[in-house]
């Protein structure tokens, strides 16, 4: 889905975020595919940050879920998400393509407080 789209939609307004990341999909195709594939789903495509809620939205959301020889269970919203925890989509992802990813958008994030609505769009 283009960003014309995710406005476009009901539960997204361009005052509805503060910071807008251009997620790479040539770099982390199976991750963006999760990505699109979850907002399609109805995930939220915003981000609120909630770095200190981290830990336990991860516990929530990988309860349950069992690990898969040679793959990390990729979340949608991810844990740093105010939105992550509880009922979050799980796709079993390669690691290099995973860990890349949450690597690039920690650094993206990095200087954000908590609270900062992002919105996340795959390009």
């Amino acid at each position: 889905m283009d960003l014309k789209g995710i406005l476009s939609s009901p539960q997204v307004s361009s005052t509805s975020y503060d910071k807008v990341i251009y997620f790479q999909a040539d770099r982390y195709p199976k991750t963006a595919a999760h990505i699109e594939y979850a907002i399609d789903k109805g995930k939220s495509a915003i981000c609120t940050i909630d770095c200190d809620g981290a830990e336990e939205n991860r516990s929530q959301s990988l309860k349950g879920i069992p690990t898969k020889k040679g793959y990390d269970r990729d979340e949608y919203p991810m844990a740093f998400c105010d939105e992550g925890g509880t009922d979050v989509d799980i796709e079993y992802v390669k690691p290099a393509d995973n860990r890349g990813a949450g690597s690039w958008i920690s650094h993206q994030v990095n200087d954000f407080p908590d609270g900062t609505k992002i919105l996340i769009q795959v390009k």
